[in-house]
């Protein structure tokens, strides 16, 4: 067994205790890294967490963070103070409220050996002497996640994928990946023709899959799976420090106090950009769904009132088709999720000047996609004709109003006699106003066109022949 007490004998480490010395013996399972504001979601019983206290700012933020840990059955906290001179005094009492044992780890120790050290502990503890591969490999635990993936495909003899829940490739060392539908949502291990697809730490509503090209995995394929797990951990954390360093961004965008484009270049973003917003009502997966759509595109992260909400570079590498391919992304991860309902609307690239104008576009072109009774739908701002971004931007019960005011008598005369001249009010406008046009698209005589609009003109009070008018009433039938 491993336990708290195992790592402070362990020389290399040179963990100092500073809470819990009564907790010694509590078992320690496994071992995970975490910088992020709320880790409650994340964490597992009979971890080890380490941390360097970047989310820790003022007093009075380690209780609630603590309390999670607490509530999660962590086995106990290993802190590095080398960005905050030390640990927080705040920090410590927390850890004794909550009965969570504090290892203090020294400033000049990298987590990547504390990683590697408690892993080989776990391994000797379980009876299993860790072979050259596994150390050959735990040897990357602090690598990039290429490195990581190029190591375990040296160490497994076998090609090495990692997928995410909407099919996109995060990595890999063969181009021919396998798609992410082979896997069965919900298994431990999944082994399809001459490929194992197993689950990576299921600490995300989006998971990511690791796939081997071998149908025999072992366990140092769970061995990689578990470093991918960190390396994934690692990114998000550094995702979640920029995003935090964008937030008065997002603050200027939204109509806050401050210059925006002094934020935008605080950012690190280059225009032109586009505003890209999605909304998953009923659920909280609006961000892990922005991160994966733009995942290959430089990009800060927000929010736009309850919408996650994304700034991304346009040049050079924003995809031509992003709009067909968000929605395939956006359509795929469904078999992981619960998460009903996704909408998307983009902005066309902006200037900085422009940016709080691309955000409206693009809020406006997600109220489109919202509307459109699809399950997953995206809209991009560019492909809707100006009007129908208006008319998108204007609250419910204006659209209704202005609807009932302009055609209110043409409504109720074709609900009292039956008829349909709101249709071919529509269908003659749609046609430049030109009655040969309209009538042949109403399979109708030109005349019986002509007699129809001049008595919906009769009804509505209108001329209809009027340029500003057909505009009014045009708008009136799209709302």
């Amino acid at each position: 067994m491993t336990s708290v007490r195992t790592l402070l004998e362990i020389p290399e480490l040179r963990l100092r205790l500073r809470t819990g010395s009564a907790l010694l013996g509590r078992e320690i399972t496994r071992i995970y890294g975490t910088e992020l504001p709320d880790p409650g979601r994340y964490v597992s019983t009979g971890e080890l967490v380490l941390t360097g206290l970047l989310w820790w700012r003022e007093p009075g933020d380690a209780g609630p963070w603590v309390a999670a840990l607490a509530e999660a059955g962590v086995a106990a906290l290993a802190a590095s103070g080398a960005d905050t001179s030390g640990i927080p005094e705040d920090v410590i009492q927390a850890c004794a409220r909550h009965r969570i044992p504090l290892l203090e780890v020294p400033a000049d120790l990298s987590f990547a050996v504390i990683t590697e050290r408690v892993v080989l502990a776990l391994a000797a503890g379980r009876g299993r002497e860790p072979s050259g591969a596994r150390k050959r490999l735990l040897s990357t635990a602090d690598a990039p996640l290429p490195v990581l993936l190029r190591q375990g495909a040296e160490e497994l003899g076998a090609a090495c994928w990692v997928l995410s829940g909407t099919g996109r490739v995060v990595g890999g060392t063969s181009p021919e990946a396998p798609p992410v539908e082979w896997f069965t949502p919900g298994s431990e291990r999944t082994v399809h023709d001459e490929y194992t697809l197993l689950p990576i730490d299921g600490r995300f509503r989006i998971p990511w899959i690791l796939a081997v090209r071998s149908p025999e995995a072992d366990d140092l394929t769970d061995e990689l799976a578990g470093l991918v797990s960190l390396a994934r951990a690692r990114a998000e954390e550094i995702r979640r420090m920029a995003d935090r360093a964008a937030e008065p961004l997002f603050a200027t965008l939204t109509g806050g106090p401050g210059d925006l484009a002094a934020a935008f270049a605080a950012s690190g973003r280059v225009a032109p950009a586009r505003v890209v917003l999605v909304r998953t009502p009923g659920s909280d997966l609006a961000r892990e769904l922005l991160t994966e759509v733009l995942a290959e595109v430089p990009v800060s992260f927000g929010a736009l009132g309850e919408d996650a909400c994304a700034i991304a570079e346009v040049d050079p590498q924003w995809p031509p088709n992003w709009t067909s391919s968000a929605r395939h992304r956006l359509s795929t991860v469904a078999r992981f999720t619960d998460a009903p309902r996704v909408f998307a609307g983009v902005s066309g690239p902006a200037t900085v000047d422009g940016l709080r104008g691309a955000a409206q576009e693009a809020l406006h072109a997600l109220e489109l996609a919202a509307r459109r009774g699809e399950p997953v739908a995206v809209v991009s701002g560019e492909d809707v004709a100006v009007h129908r971004l208006l008319i998108a931007g204007a609250p419910d019960d204006l659209r209704r109003s202005v609807r009932e005011r302009v055609l209110g008598p043409l409504l109720a005369y074709d609900a009292a006699q039956g008829t349909d001249l709101v249709r071919t009010v529509r269908v003659f406008l749609e046609c430049a106003s030109s009655p040969t046009a309209a009538a042949k698209a109403l399979h109708v005589h030109v005349n019986t066109l002509r007699y129809r609009i001049t008595r919906a003109s009769e009804l509505l009070g209108l001329d209809l022949s009027d340029f500003a008018t057909q505009v009014d009433v045009y708008l009136a039938l799209q709302a």
